[in-house]
């Protein structure tokens, strides 16, 4: 079977989650920055069990290779999904860490957030026989990663990484976390009815303008009038922009911002009373950013991927226990790597290494995640998930997500990407 690729919609910086939060740093403030050069080392781990890698009982153990974030710009985000990972094949393999009776073995290589340190550290692995990669936060690098995985017929599970155009470009690759078009897709439920105008409200730069393409690409085409207040990257004073907001009069206001200037953006939208003319709508991110809004923050309609409060099921349960009881904290990309630790167990138990029948056994799967139910879609493996809007309340001198709606996975799927 072969899948062309997605579209040319590939947008590596679309909505990244933490972006508009004012004092969160610039290095974390996009889930797929670049990072430095540094090449990290190797750790081998039996992930869940308690015992020798290799099990008397069982056979030799599988090598899993995981290339992630674990310094550079983007640590904070590897170091949740590491958590979640470990998490998530620990319940998986019922605290085991085997599959009858063979070690899962975990090899970590960080690729400090560059693509040429994750592909070197991909072929080093692949060498090594590996058929199995997971992890990157950097969407850059996913789409590196996901050619390695064609070039070499292993299979390849993403992780944070939004960018949508790994979904469907090939056979061996798959996610373990959401897409930017599910992230723009959830923005559209704070509109009602069809026949919307919404406004874009973003910098003059790639990031802005990848943005302003998802929307119309999502909400566009739903019918939506979709139109932009672009405002140039060097900008220092607002104020005549907001008025621009103001003066389009629309059903929707969708900010897209990074960088040193959003407290002062966000300031300006406050003082023009941009808030009372509609629903001014932006990505929530990670736990960090939550105190960065101040007051205005009660203003803003948040979409979230994930917070630990969201989702009410067992299986969150049972993640948020497992990562506090192993001294982490549940965050925002902690279920990206608990369902990675589910599909890499999932694969193992009905492919036992065969990279044919480990795909065949994740196409189309089924299952209780942190989320909820989840779907690897055959067609492109697309993974489909709810998604949350949400807001942020004041307790004490922080402020809190409180959850407003889940929206239903199938209301936020992406369009397929390819067919078989």
């Amino acid at each position: 079977m072969a899948r062309s690729s997605l579209m040319a919609l590939s947008l590596a910086a679309v909505l990244a989650l933490a972006a508009c939060a004012p004092s969160a740093s610039d290095d974390d403030s996009d889930a797929d920055n670049g990072g430095s050069n540094d090449d990290g080392g190797t750790t081998a781990e039996n992930a869940g069990g308690d015992g020798d890698s290799e099990d008397a009982g069982g056979g030799d153990p599988y090598p899993v290779g995981i290339i992630y974030s674990e310094t550079g710009p983007l640590a904070a985000y590897g170091e949740q999904y590491k958590a979640g990972l470990e998490a998530g094949i620990d319940y998986a393999t019922d605290g085991t860490g085997e599959i009858d009776g063979r070690a899962i073995e975990i090899t970590y290589r960080d690729d400090a957030g560059n693509q040429d340190t994750a592909v070197a550290a991909a072929k080093d692995l692949i060498g090594q026989d590996y058929k199995i990669l997971g992890g990157t936060i950097v969407s850059g690098i996913a789409v590196a990663m996901a050619d390695q995985a064609e070039q070499n017929e292993i299979l390849y599970i993403s992780g944070p990484a939004a960018v949508d155009a790994i979904t469907g470009v090939n056979d061996y690759t798959f996610r373990s976390g959401r897409q930017s078009l599910q992230d723009v897709a959830a923005a559209g439920s704070f509109l009602e009815g069809d026949a919307n105008k919404v406004v874009v409200y973003a910098q003059d730069n790639a990031f802005g303008q990848g943005n302003l393409a998802a929307v119309d690409a999502v909400l566009g085409a739903n019918g939506a009038e979709v139109s932009s207040v672009m405002v140039p990257e060097d900008a220092t004073e607002f104020t005549p922009f907001a008025a621009q907001l103001k003066d389009a009069e629309p059903d929707m206001i969708f900010v897209a911002w990074a960088g040193a200037t959003s407290a002062n953006m966000w300031q300006a939208l406050e003082q023009q009373d941009v808030f009372d003319v509609a629903p001014v709508v932006t990505g929530l991110g990670d736990s960090v950013t939550f105190d960065a809004y101040g007051p205005v923050a009660e203003n803003i309609s948040f979409l979230n991927h994930y917070f630990p409060g969201a989702p009410d099921n067992e299986v969150n349960t049972a993640m948020v226990e497992a990562v506090e009881e192993a001294g982490s904290t549940p965050d925002l990309f902690t279920p990206d790597g608990f369902v990675a630790g589910q599909m890499i167990v999932q694969a193992l138990t009905e492919g036992d290494g065969d990279v044919n029948a480990m795909i065949d056994a994740l196409e189309g799967w089924e299952f209780e995640g942190p989320k909820g139910t989840t779907t690897i879609r055959e067609s492109d493996h697309a993974l489909l998930q709810e998604m949350y809007t949400a807001s942020l309340v004041a307790d004490g001198d922080s402020w809190v997500p409180e959850l407003i709606d889940t929206v239903p996975a199938e209301d936020v799927a992406p369009p397929e990407a390819s067919g078989k």
